[in-house]
């Protein structure tokens, strides 16, 4: 048994901070943008987009950080390769979201748009899915069975909103979608914040 460093989960922390300051302070430099209707995609292009791609790629970094950790921070039998691989795939659809413009109203569709909508897609499926399955698993660790109700109701959450903001095509798209966005970064933040903390030790 050896002590965990909390190193990774502290990059991991640094990552979702940077990105929720950053989204949130967008909402209020752009003033152009109507924040209840518009989709962050949006706020990735124009003014201040720069800042928020960058911001992304810390969501991405973060996100793989915290999957690494986590896997290796569980016991044994607690850990599973399938949230693992579901963080990393979701990392990777952030940073092809925040690259890939999107399309925007009257004007024709082009691939690059279909690029970033497909990735933004899977970036949603695969964090609330491995946010499910990471849940899960906590209850096979003694260290993390406590987190383990609030962890997978907050996931649970996220996961149906999700699709909720999906099939509703009437709910508002910039309102839905940031919720989302909001309970993910929440989870995210909560788990690195517990792994952070200098009492787990390492199983090998």
């Amino acid at each position: 048994m050896t002590v965990t460093s909390d190193t990774p989960a502290r990059i991991a922390l640094a990552g979702f901070i940077v990105f929720a300051v950053v989204a949130i302070e967008s909402q209020f430099l752009r003033a152009d943008l109507d924040w209840y209707a518009t989709p962050l995609s949006f706020y990735l292009l124009g003014p201040y987009g720069a800042w928020l791609k960058a911001a992304y790629v810390a969501l991405a970094i973060g996100t793989a950080t915290l999957a690494s950790a986590l896997y290796r921070a569980m016991e044994p039998a607690a850990r599973s390769a399938a949230p693992l691989l579901l963080f990393a795939l979701a990392a990777i659809g952030i940073v092809v979201t925040a690259f890939a413009h999107t399309d925007v109203p009257r004007v024709d569709p082009t691939f690059e748009g279909f690029v970033h909508g497909n990735a933004a897609r899977a970036a949603f499926l695969c964090v609330t899915s491995a946010m499910l399955l990471q849940s899960w698993r906590f209850r096979h660790d003694a260290r993390w069975r406590a987190f383990f109700a609030p962890a997978f109701g907050l996931a649970a959450l996220a996961f149906a909103l999700l699709w909720a903001h999906t099939l509703w095509r009437g709910s508002p798209r910039g309102l839905g979608q940031k919720v989302v966005i909001a309970l993910v970064v929440a989870w995210l933040v909560a788990t690195a914040w517990r792994l952070a903390r200098k009492r787990y030790a390492q199983a090998r």
